[in-house]
C-alpha cells in the first residue's frame, strides 16, 4: 500500500503488509502542537520509544502488534495518555488533543 493515509502522514515507500504502524497527530483548539513528545509505553507501562512531533504536529511508531499507550507531552499542558491497539498489516491512526 503507497500513498497517504486519509489525515495522516504519506506512507509511501512503507510495506505496510509487514508493519503495525501508529500515527497521528497532535492538536490544541484544533491546530497542530508542534515540538510536542510523544512516548510509546507497552502494556506495563514502560518505556519504549519517543518522537517528537514534526511542525504540523504528526508523529510516527513502528510498534509491536498489541495493546500501547501513547503519553503526548507538550508545553503549557498535562500529559495526555490514549490507548491503542497496534496490528501487522495495519495503520492506527490517533488524533491527541491536548
Amino acid at each position: 500500500m503507497c500513498g497517504a493515509t486519509e489525515g495522516g502522514l504519506p506512507l509511501d515507500g512503507v510495506n505496510v503488509a509487514k508493519e503495525a504502524i501508529v500515527q497521528g497527530q497532535v492538536l490544541r483548539g484544533g491546530e497542530p502542537v508542534g515540538n510536542a513528545y510523544v512516548r510509546l509505553l507497552d502494556k506495563s507501562d514502560e518505556f519504549t520509544a519517543e518522537v517528537p512531533t514534526s511542525a504540523t504536529g504528526h508523529f510516527r511508531f513502528f510498534a509491536g502488534d498489541g495493546e500501547w499507550t501513547l503519553r503526548t507531552l507538550a508545553p503549557e499542558a498535562d500529559p495526555v495518555d490514549r490507548k491503542v491497539v497496534a496490528s501487522v498489516g495495519s495503520v492506527a491512526e490517533v488524533v491527541v488533543r491536548i
